[in-house]
């Protein structure tokens, strides 16, 4: 293994939230507590529950308060949620919310797309939710959309990312998710593009976030590995996709990701079984295959028994 891949990476999962948005029928807000109860039981360090969005924009998600209410919250576990604007995240603060996330793109039309804003007009709606985060001791994490292609725009200059980057850490941003949103990214693009922005931004603080669209993802994150990125958004059951890019699918999947990063030898403190029944659980109650090749080994298995 290359010296520079971290002993231990930190997963962050991502499906409760960036996974579950995307589904079409509404999932009760019991099964998304049981499931977000599961994920906690795993060893997973960080786990985003929801977002306090506005119930007509993402309907899926209008019960982001019982949610985060309702969950057996562990005290080694991060539980963040993200906000769009200060009205979420008086919500959120109302929900007892200790972390948050915001999010703006590298492409200027994808931005106004997803926010309906651009990357300037952004960034003026997080000053006073940061601010409010700070007078309330929450963390805060950014993440950037669009970082090596944008569906309207196309290529994505990478120091286009990388100043976007530095001004989220500039605004207080603890760490800031470099995402692949439309799964474009080959390793060497993916490499580069986290090199160019480490220059400015402490690899540290920096986490990577690849949709795998094109099959590229585990390959894209083993090349940011390398490069010494030591922590990693991903979706179990390979729940999600992107609404604004057609044939965009979900993130990396947490258990394929968890499966190579132990075979290299990398810690992360996740038990994979208990992973994979995480998955297996919410994906019966989606009545969909998972897209995680370690969840669809156990999915196809035969079953035998009286009671199976």
């Amino acid at each position: 293994m290359i010296s520079r891949t971290a002993k231990f990476v930190k997963v962050v999962e991502v499906g409760a939230r960036d996974g579950l948005q995307n589904e079409s029928a509404p999932v009760p807000a019991a099964v998304k507590i049981q499931f977000i109860n599961r994920l906690s039981a795993t060893g997973l360090r960080t786990i985003e529950t929801t977002s306090f969005v506005s119930p007509e924009w993402t309907p899926q998600l209008a019960d982001a308060q019982e949610v985060f209410e309702s969950i057996a919250r562990r005290p080694d576990v991060a539980y963040p949620v993200l906000v769009p604007n200060v009205k979420g995240m008086q919500r959120a603060l109302a929900s007892g919310v200790k972390e948050i996330a915001l999010f703006t793109a590298a492409s200027e039309t994808f931005n106004r797309k997803n926010i309906n804003a651009s990357i300037a007009e952004s960034f003026e709606r997080f000053a006073p939710v940061v601010e409010l985060a700070r007078d309330n001791d929450v963390r805060v994490r950014g993440y950037i959309s669009c970082v090596l292609g944008c569906p309207y725009e196309g290529p994505v200059e990478t120091g286009v990312v990388a100043d976007v980057a530095e001004r989220l850490e500039h605004l207080g941003c603890y760490e800031v998710s470099l995402g692949d949103t439309i799964g474009i990214g080959t390793p060497h693009a993916a490499r580069d593009m986290l090199e160019t922005v480490a220059r400015r931004v402490a690899i540290r603080k920096l986490a990577v976030h690849f949709h795998d669209t094109r099959g590229q993802a585990l390959a894209n994150i083993l090349a940011c590995l390398e490069a010494g990125v030591a922590v990693v958004d991903a979706s179990v059951a390979g729940l999600g996709g992107c609404p604004y890019a057609n044939g965009a699918t979900g993130n990396v999947a947490t258990e394929d990701l968890v499966y190579m990063l132990h075979g290299l030898g990398v810690e992360t403190g996740i038990d994979l079984d208990a992973l994979i029944d995480a998955g297996l659980f919410i994906c019966k109650a989606l009545d969909k295959r998972p897209d995680s090749k370690n969840g669809r080994l156990r999915w196809d298995a035969p079953r035998t028994g009286e009671n199976e």
